[in-house]
């Protein structure tokens, strides 16, 4: 998989660019400022419909501007798909596949897929349970994107439990649980295992899967460290099956974990009533990185947190191109963050990839072995090197 091209317009600092591509690789260089992330970002957008550096869309549009376009050229197989995305804070997103339009924009996942290294990755280890989940999802949506549907029922159905939570807890002026509400509790009890069990199920195979490839990446870019492995906990403690989520164990059942989840929330109703939100669910869960048998967040040096967060990406790298085909590796100004080594193994990774996208504010940064298309960025113009 590689891009052929790249347009944007009114998107983050750029009125329009611009950017024609090939196989192999293509370096971004110029000042800090100028908007080589910029365009970094707008393709993995189109990969996953998000930005690795913001929550909303808002600050995507350039300023003063009421939508923001980006538009890329996908060849896979040797089958070009053409995909548009119009960006517009506080209105529905539209995408357009070979100019005709899609019925939701979720509907173009899986026609590019990328995976994106940036200093903002340091999060990953250092950030709380949050920012890992996302990394999980993320993973998993590119892996398989009906999982951004599950996803996002899932979302939807937390959402409309917690409202019901504090409504039956205590009703305003009495004091007393809402009968009503509670009545209807164990309804969404069940709408939230049901969706909340495939996410959980989906999580605890790819961890398990991607593993091998962390544990083995971490390996290379930090050979002197203590080994590096990844593990999923759940809410659900101990009655969550400890063959799950393992290399080598059992593929999780669905259906299993979903009454596993029932009960729990059963278990967990005077507590859920008691604070007016959700105490057991995919929501709750954690991946844990772990550095010899201490976890990685709060003991692992400056070093040791980047080499993690390098490993997870590259580990994701592995996975992927192992499945359906190589995804599209995006470097954003990060060989200047990291040693000799880790660059080393970062630069020999990406050098085998089918197209890598490199930015970097100076030369000096960009490995020899990326030599490729260069591409000078300044206020507002590209031009080839």
């Amino acid at each position: 998989m590689h891009l052929r091209h790249l347009q944007v317009t009114d998107f983050r600092s750029w009125p329009h660019a611009d950017l024609p591509l090939t196989p192999g690789p293509t370096v971004l260089v110029g000042p800090n400022g100028r908007g080589k992330t910029n365009l970094l970002e707008a393709i993995g957008y189109v990969a996953t419909l998000s930005s690795h550096r913001v929550a909303s869309d808002a600050p995507l549009v350039r300023h003063g501007c009421e939508r923001a376009l980006v538009r890329v050229a996908v060849v896979n197989e040797d089958r070009e798909l053409t995909v548009e995305l119009e960006i517009t804070p506080g209105k529905a997103n539209r995408a357009r596949v070979n100019r005709g339009a899609v019925g939701r924009p979720r509907d173009i996942l899986g026609i590019l897929r990328t995976v994106l290294f940036s200093p903002e990755d340091l999060a990953l280890v250092r950030g709380d349970p949050g920012e890992r989940r996302r990394f999980l999802d993320e993973l998993l949506v590119l892996r398989a994107p009906r999982y951004a549907g599950v996803r996002a029922e899932y979302e939807k159905v937390l959402k409309q439990r917690n409202a019901l939570l504090k409504t039956a807890g205590k009703r305003k002026g009495t004091g007393k649980e809402d009968p009503y509400a509670l009545s209807t509790l164990e309804v969404w009890d069940n709408h939230l295992a049901t969706s909340g069990a495939q996410l959980l199920a989906a999580r605890l195979n790819l961890v398990a899967d991607l593993e091998p490839y962390t544990a083995a990446a971490y390996a290379g870019v930090a050979p002197d460290s203590r080994p590096a492995k990844i593990a999923y906990r759940s809410s659900l403690g101990a009655a969550m099956p400890p063959e799950y989520g393992v290399p080598g164990g059992e593929r999780a059942d669905v259906e299993q974990l979903a009454a596993i989840m029932v009960q729990a929330m059963a278990d967990s109703r005077k507590v859920e009533l008691e604070r007016g939100v959700s105490m057991v669910g995919p929501h709750r869960d954690e991946l844990e990185l772990i550095l010899g048998e201490a976890p990685a967040k709060g003991y692992a040096s400056h070093g040791e947190s980047w080499s993690f967060a390098l490993a997870l990406r590259l580990g994701s790298y592995e996975l992927l191109r192992g499945e359906a085909g190589e995804p599209v590796l995006l470097l954003d100004d990060v060989f200047a963050e990291l040693d000799r080594r880790r660059r080393s193994r970062l630069a020999e990774v990406a050098a085998s990839a089918e197209q890598v996208l490199v930015t970097a504010a100076v030369e000096e940064d960009i490995p020899a072995e990326l030599a490729g298309c260069r591409f000078l960025v300044a206020e507002g113009e590209l031009s080839r090197a």
